[in-house]
């Protein structure tokens, strides 16, 4: 057996077919928000907003769990302005840092 027929060799399973394969789950149709929960995700888009706006971060990424973009869910948006806010500002001083 050469290298070439080592690298082009499949592996061969016994009882799986082809329903076997996995199969990504459609994403689900989401349910319109209630002007109370509209309200709720504005509130938390202006926390954001006002965190970003105080920090020295300038930009960030954050991925969806769960099916629901975390967008959409109050409670995410509030957990990034947390994080924001754990960040100092360019202009704060740090604790314990020697001013120069």
């Amino acid at each position: 057996m050469g290298l070439r027929s080592w690298f082009s060799r499949r592996k061969t399973t016994t009882g799986t077919g082809a329903s076997a394969r996995v199969v990504a789950a459609a994403p689900r149709e989401q349910e319109p928000l209630s002007p109370e929960q509209v309200a709720d995700l504005k509130a938390a888009w202006a926390e954001l907003a006002e965190a970003a706006k105080e920090s020295a971060v300038t930009g960030f990424h954050a991925c969806s769990r769960g099916g629901r973009p975390w967008q959409e869910d109050p409670a995410s948006v509030r957990s990034m302005a947390a994080m924001l806010r754990s960040f100092p500002a360019e202009d704060a001083s740090i604790e314990g840092a020697p001013s120069s």
